[in-house]
């Protein structure tokens, strides 16, 4: 296994972890697919098309592990195999189906952790007949980056803010606890009203990181990060960005803040002239030297970054039109995934978005071309791959969202 080794956001890709959605995405109905934390149900042949170029592009510039084979993987480990299935069937309230389950073979395990295990009618208690499964399917699953965020040399279990999602955490401590044998932390460990999400951390570089505070991320989850790093240098500085607790396109800092370059992000831009909704939303930046904590409020996240030691120019999500704006950051218009500095992937639809990152210098390329090797990437200084996305963007998240990076190249900040 490739060892984790994350010190930025755009860095050189060397090495990242995915899940390719499943039958759990077809478990939802419009009766649950708000429990399942969804504001639309999804198409799964669509869908598979869809992630199939998004995948294939990552698989052509790093190392892929995907969650169902690394997950099959830990379950060979019978102690391991047995705690992830008492503790997942302990918190789905059906403690009577574990000992069925640890029967399973491992790879047909792994696929009932993570599509779910259905009610059967006459043989199981009636409870579970209105929900229809007694393991609950990890319909969030694809989005890797919220349950587990590697940072440095560490991965953090997040927190998970709603329940449904729980599970996730569980399977990622044991997926880098026993196949990456790196130390995890987790917030609860240390207040079990901590919340963290990795949507809301960013790793800028060393001894700096940035952070949403919203309805995912709260300041007792920051409180955390913040002793947790605050001996990582000599000085750590914390850029924590306020956020709107609805609508829900505001979930994570990476709805509306990503990193493209050392020196380039793509904004939401009310959020940098704290217009509309982000009126009464403070930035502020919390910094630790000599066991001291200091903070001092900027008047925007480019601001504050830009104390720390970070320019940035932005490139504006949906351009100039404040209409078009708000319309391609519903669908994640903001959410770019770097693979490497100044080249990174995101939704197609965002026409926009893409047009503006053509005038800042961005070379458009398409995925497919990209993943079936008719294109290099590599070839351009500056590039974006788009991929066609009319399904996707339904489950609420973009490409960070779906990606959850364990190791990259060192960026040589001077340049």
């Amino acid at each position: 296994m490739i060892p984790l080794n994350l010190r930025s956001e755009v860095g050189r890709l060397k090495a990242v972890l995915l899940h390719r959605p499943g039958c759990e995405i077809e478990a939802m109905t419009p009766e649950n697919a708000q429990h399942a934390l969804y504001s639309d149900i999804l198409n799964l042949n669509i869908v598979n098309e869809e992630y199939g170029y998004f995948a294939g592009t990552l698989e052509k510039v790093a190392k892929t592990y995907y969650v169902s084979d690394l997950l099959a993987a830990v379950l060979e480990h019978d102690d391991v195999a047995e705690m992830l299935v008492r503790k997942s069937c302990n918190l789905d309230g059906c403690d009577c189906l574990a000992d069925e389950l640890l029967s399973h073979d491992t790879k047909t395990l792994a696929r009932e952790l993570i599509e779910g295990f259905e009610y059967r009618p006459g043989k199981d208690p009636k409870q579970f007949a209105e929900n229809r499964y007694m393991l609950r399917p990890l319909y969030n699953l694809f989005f890797t980056r919220d349950a587990s965020s590697c940072m440095y040399h560490r991965a953090l279990i997040n927190s998970m803010s709603f329940d449904v999602r729980n599970r996730e955490s569980l399977i990622y401590k044991a997926i880098f606890e026993i196949l990456f044998e790196t130390d995890t932390m987790r917030a609860q460990k240390q207040d079990a009203q901590a919340r963290t999400e990795g949507g809301d951390i960013h790793i800028v570089k060393d001894g700096l990181l940035c952070i949403g505070n919203g309805i995912r991320t709260n300041r007792k989850g920051i409180d955390f990060l913040v002793e947790e790093f605050r001996n990582y240098d000599d000085t750590f500085s914390f850029v924590v960005q306020e956020l709107p607790h609805s609508p829900e396109s505001f979930i994570h800092l990476d709805m509306v803040f990503t990193f493209l370059g050392p020196h380039r992000c793509m904004a939401y831009e009310p959020m940098i002239h704290k217009q509309g909704i982000f009126s009464n939303m403070h930035t502020y930046v919390i910094t630790t030297s000599n066991d001291k904590t200091k903070t001092r409020e900027y008047s925007n996240i480019l601001e504050a970054l830009k104390h720390v030691g970070v320019d940035l120019e932005p490139v504006f999500c949906g351009g100039s039109d404040n209409w078009i704006q708000q319309r391609e950051q519903w669908h994640s218009g903001a959410n770019f995934f770097s693979f490497g500095e100044n080249h990174i992937i995101g939704y197609r639809r965002n026409s926009h978005t893409i047009d503006a990152l053509n005038k800042a210098g961005f070379e458009v390329l398409r995925a497919e071309d990209v993943s079936t090797g008719m294109v290099d990437p590599w070839s351009y200084k500056q590039c974006v791959v788009t991929f066609a996305a009319s399904e996707l963007p339904r489950g609420g998240g973009g490409a960070r969202c779906m990606t959850c990076p364990i190791n990259r190249e060192t960026v040589n900040w001077d340049l």
